[in-house]
């Protein structure tokens, strides 16, 4: 069964893509038009009540939510492709905990930073200055958490890649867009983890679906 992830190929799906390719699941992606409200249409709030990306359709199986997807995908073909939840249930504790700081932690400042320096034109919003710097300020100090963790681990969790280092893959990679990459460059643990992580066959292929 071949799973159909709607939404545009960038962000949220894109945490997604990256997902099923490490786990070596077949996929296809279904295009939304997102800048011109396709997200909104009725068809598609039938799948996704609240109007955001990404849905995926798995047989009679419908799953929204970025994280709760990857979660789920990485739990049913855990013996297959990489194993991204941890060998033991200590592993797995890290994972989660990593993964609940990317969502309330790390996320809430990169996505201002994306939404108001790279999308605000595109979404038709002013960009705020203010929220760029608080934003900033606040990223800033959530990656010095960042940084005293990775100079003991090469990875988030451990010394394995999981979820919880996938999951910041597609939104970290803006900041090299939007003139902020001296948030990671500046951190020396930070960096290091970041050209592991980026280097990955699947974040290559996923960047060809782009």
């Amino acid at each position: 069964m071949v799973v159909k992830v709607y939404g545009p190929a960038y962000a949220s799906p894109k945490r997604v893509i990256l997902c099923l390719i490490e786990k070596q699941i077949d996929f296809e992606t279904v295009p939304l038009d997102v800048l011109n409200g396709e997200h909104k249409s009725p068809d598609y709030l039938k799948l996704q009540p609240f109007g955001v990306v990404p849905v995926t359709i798995d047989g009679d199986y419908k799953l929204f939510e970025s994280r709760a997807i990857i979660r789920y995908y990485s739990e049913k073909y855990k013996s297959q492709g990489t194993d991204l939840l941890g060998k033991t249930i200590e592993e797995r504790g890290l994972v989660e905990q990593w993964l609940e700081v990317e969502a309330h932690n790390f996320h809430p400042h990169i996505n201002n930073l994306v939404l108001h320096l790279l999308f605000s034109p595109l979404l038709g919003f002013p960009r705020d200055d203010k929220v760029v710097e608080e934003s900033e300020k606040g990223l800033s100090k959530v990656l010095d958490v960042y940084e005293e963790r990775l100079a003991k681990s090469n990875y988030l969790a451990g010394d394995f890649f999981s979820l919880a280092d996938l999951s910041h893959i597609p939104f970290s990679s803006y900041l090299f867009n939007i003139g902020k990459e001296h948030l990671i460059r500046d951190r020396k643990h930070v960096s290091e983890w970041w050209d592991r992580i980026s280097s990955r066959p699947s974040w290559k292929k996923a960047l060809e679906l782009s």
